[in-house]
């Protein structure tokens, strides 16, 4: 039912944050969507250390809407 990815390897678009991580204090922010223990979330992180500077909540099924998410 389901075709075979052309793709060699999965990945997430990630947004450059303006910004300096707590830990490292490098300027290497990125904003991006993650599954975790909890549920879908947008994070923002330091690309060289990993360390998580924010996260909030992003909707319990990703980046999918479904119809019956929208009604009152």
């Amino acid at each position: 039912m389901f075709t075979r990815p052309q793709e060699p390897f999965v990945h997430v678009e990630r947004a450059p944050v303006a910004g300096r991580c707590p830990e490292c204090g490098a300027e290497t922010l990125e904003r991006y969507p993650v599954i975790s223990e909890h549920d879908w979330e947008m994070v923002t992180k330091c690309s060289s250390c990993l360390c998580s500077v924010e996260r909030e909540p992003w909707g319990r099924h990703g980046p999918y809407t479904y119809l019956v998410d929208t009604l009152g």
